[in-house]
């Protein structure tokens, strides 16, 4: 188990990819954007999520970059101001807690210098077909040449292919929550001083904070609707229906749909959980979104990424060479974890309203990592 492929190079790819070079593992981590993906949400790290960051030797620095809201208000379809709280707010929870809430890209690029040379990256490249053997899997990539490795992770989020290669159509497995998601980022036209706005009116809304010392936005555009077809997930298509659902709330919508159309790092999908009765195939495994997706209404990707690369490096260390084992361990200590932090999204009242202190403060704190 000397050679590992993992596919994608989010949060959970990269921590693990840094986890397993340090145990002195040979990573090759294949990427299909080309090059370190920009753009994204704030994201929260929690409860044991933030043993994982201090493992990983990034505690201080994402602590130092984390955001720094004051508070948020809710608005009606007019702008009014509804509701006001300078103790909460919908992204990260109470802002007294000692979660950190940080951009995506600022958090994966100190992953990915902490891996340094740890790691070969194959940016812009893909996996197309797996080969299991005895000694290991041939893997034949889009453009690179064939490579056989020992393990193959898939750390490829909701639409997996490494999923797709080794358990079959994602239709199985996804179980989408009629919800679909865009992110995109703008300039602060709204003056916004580190407090967050959210609308809602209807099926749908969005929210809207600054970033980067409030010289930028970040909106989050959300609208109810069920599953898509292939064709209707491409970037223009998905932004052409963004639009169309942003187009009748009042407010800012005018800015904000010329924002949407300019916006170069724009980002879109279903908000679905991904729903598996196992999570390895041979030498095949799968590690967060791809595996156990809990949904961007869970608040708790980002925590089950890290606590899953954490590990699933932890059980192919102990497990002296048979990743059979490993693999095993692996889902026995994870399964209860995921089990309860997918259930945050369950028994909600309104759609997309975040999930109550007491339910999250239990989810993000139900598993015990081993020393």
């Amino acid at each position: 188990m000397k050679n590992v492929l993992i596919s994608g190079s989010g949060i959970g790819g990269s921590a693990l990819a840094r986890l397993l070079g340090e145990q002195g593992r040979t990573v090759t981590v294949v990427e299909r954007a080309p090059a370190p993906r920009r753009g994204g949400q704030a994201i929260d790290i929690r409860g044991v999520a933030l043993d994982v960051v201090e493992r990983l030797g990034l505690l201080d620095r994402a602590r130092g970059a984390r955001t720094r809201m004051r508070g948020m208000s809710v608005l009606d379809g007019d702008g009014n101001e509804m509701h006001r709280s300078t103790e909460s707010t919908f992204s990260s929870g109470r802002l007294d807690n000692g979660d950190i809430e940080v951009l995506r890209e600022d958090f994966v690029r100190m992953l990915h210098e902490r891996v340094g040379d740890g790691a070969e990256f194959l940016y812009g490249d893909s996996i197309t077909a797996l080969e299991e053997a005895e000694e290991g899997v041939r893997v034949t990539f889009e453009h690179a040449a064939p490579r056989t490795f020992d393990l193959v992770v898939g750390a490829d989020g909701l639409h997996s292919g490494v999923r797709r290669l080794a358990f079959g159509a994602e239709e199985r497995f996804i179980r989408h929550l009629d919800m679909h998601i865009a992110i995109f980022g703008a300039d602060n036209f709204l003056g916004l001083d580190n407090w967050q706005v959210w609308l809602r009116e209807g099926t749908a809304g969005y929210g809207i904070y600054p970033v980067r010392d409030n010289t930028e936005l970040r909106v989050t555009f959300g609208f109810g609707g069920g599953p898509l077809g292939p064709e209707a997930r491409t970037q223009e298509a998905y932004r052409a229906l963004v639009a169309a659902h942003m187009a009748p709330l009042r407010w800012e919508s005018d800015r904000l749909l010329k924002a949407l159309r300019e916006a170069p790092d724009f980002y879109a999908d279903a908000v679905a959980q991904v729903r598996m009765d196992r999570w390895s195939r041979g030498r095949a495994v799968l590690l967060g979104d791809a595996g156990y997706g809990a949904s961007v209404l869970s608040g708790q990707g980002t925590g089950l990424a890290l606590v899953g690369a954490q590990v699933l490096a932890d059980e192919l260390a102990r497990a002296d060479g048979d990743h059979t084992l490993a693999f095993a361990r692996y889902e026995e200590r994870m399964r209860p974890f995921v089990t309860v932090n997918q259930a945050l999204v369950e028994g909600r009242g309104e759609a997309g309203s975040p999930a109550s202190e007491e339910a999250l403060d239990r989810a993000k704190n139900a598993i015990v990592l081993e020393v």
